[in-house]
């Protein structure tokens, strides 16, 4: 599976600056991946009725969107604000396949209300549950963002015959915060990450904006993204990462014959004692 990362900030002309970075990576790619809500600005830090404006397109961005990956030939892993009817939105991943035609689609479950990450204000929780995208390239667990701290995501994805975990992103540091702080976020974000790599067996691929996006109500001076994309092999090792500041395109090859061997040698599915776990679907034990 030939993949590549496509790391971007956002600008007015940003539909178009992503579609010929599209046609860049397709000379080396067979499956492109974008990052979360990569149209707009990260509105969520802020809760404005104003902002649902922003889906209003919908329709037509598909239509878009499916041109891009017809025109190059590739998957294309895109996040869009959904409009599903009037006041009802998702934050959802849609894969287009080679000839445009949509292959799949994944509704966030995992909604945050964090400071300057007001994203229930916005979005309704997925409703389509945690089931991987088969496209030309291989079955796509396609998750996103907050998804990325849930175990439980990841691991049904993998359960489900994921071949790759996929994390449209958008996270960052608050002006606000210090050094210590940034530094530690980011090591946990990674960390995380890695360890859905290595519990599954599986490669990861994770997609984030970089650029720093006010915030107009002025609680907060805004959000500076981290950037740091970058894609695992089924080992949790890294084998591509991006810069914190730059635009830039990641490019991996991960093999399926890896994650064979890995849960060959390390058989976490086999010894999972699947009858002593009911209590996971309580919200905590008392």
């Amino acid at each position: 599976m030939k993949l590549a990362v496509i790391q971007t900030k956002y600008s007015e002309n940003v539909n178009i600056n992503i579609a010929e970075k599209v046609k860049e990576a397709s000379k080396n790619a067979d499956l492109i991946i974008l990052q979360e809500l990569h149209q707009s600005p990260y509105f969520c830090v802020t809760e404005d009725v104003k902002n649902f404006k922003y889906a209003q397109n919908f329709e037509n961005d598909l239509v878009f969107w499916s041109s891009v990956a017809r025109e190059n030939k590739i998957v294309l892993v895109t996040s869009l604000f959904e409009k599903r009817a009037e006041g009802l939105y998702h934050n959802t991943a849609y894969v287009f396949e080679r000839d445009g035609s949509i292959a799949g689609k994944y509704r966030k479950m995992h909604i945050p209300d964090d400071p300057a990450y007001y994203e229930k204000f916005y979005f309704t929780e997925g409703d389509l549950g945690f089931n991987p995208i088969d496209t030309s390239v291989g079955r796509l667990g396609v998750l996103i963002c907050w998804d990325q701290w849930y175990p439980e995501a990841s691991r049904l994805m993998a359960m489900a015959g994921a071949e790759i975990l996929i994390y449209p992103t958008a996270i960052g540091w608050l002006e606000e915060e210090g050094e210590s702080e940034t530094a530690s976020q980011l090591m946990r974000w990674i960390t995380i990450q890695k360890s859905h790599a290595i519990a599954n067996g599986i490669p990861v691929a994770t997609a984030n904006r970089i650029g720093f996006e006010i915030d107009p109500s002025k609680t907060y001076k805004g959000i500076t993204f981290w950037g740091n994309s970058f894609i695992l092999n089924a080992k949790g090792e890294e084998i591509a990462r991006a810069s914190a500041n730059n635009e830039e395109i990641l490019y991996a090859e991960v093999k399926r014959e890896e994650t064979r061997e890995m849960r060959d040698i390390w058989p976490f599915f086999r010894d999972r004692r699947i009858e002593d776990y009911k209590d996971l679907t309580k919200r905590w034990r008392d």
